[in-house]
């Protein structure tokens, strides 16, 4: 990691498609993962961690068994750990993840579309 200023942008531009989390930043034990959202994911929770999104563009869902929140643009939301939850956006979005170094993009759940740990952009 270096001490430059990093920018959402420029970082997105390079991510390929949908669903590949990108590492941009570390805190401590914190990742600062940038991802872009399109169609649904997939149903899994992560029992030691809470995650939180931060949408730079655009507007996502968090669907749980009994609801669904929307986050939009310049919103946080916090998933609660161990809480089973799905994302989803109709149209492309944009959002910044903020969780603990080493946890899968899937959690619990095996799935084509869990993403490779530690890749950064």
């Amino acid at each position: 990691m270096t001490h430059d200023v990093i920018n959402f942008t420029e970082k997105l531009a390079r991510i390929p498609k949908p669903w590949s989390p990108r590492v941009v930043a570390e805190m401590n034990d914190y990742q600062f993962k940038l991802v872009k959202l399109q169609g649904e994911f997939v149903w899994h929770s992560h029992a030691e961690t809470d995650e939180v999104f931060i949408v730079v563009k655009g507007t996502m869902q968090v669907g749980f068994r009994d609801r669904e929140v929307s986050i939009r643009e310049g919103e946080m939301f916090v998933v609660p750990r161990g809480e089973e939850h799905i994302t989803r956006a109709s149209e492309e979005c944009h959002a910044l993840i903020i969780e603990p170094r080493g946890i899968l993009n899937t959690g619990d759940a095996a799935s084509g579309l869990t993403a490779e740990n530690d890749v950064w952009v």
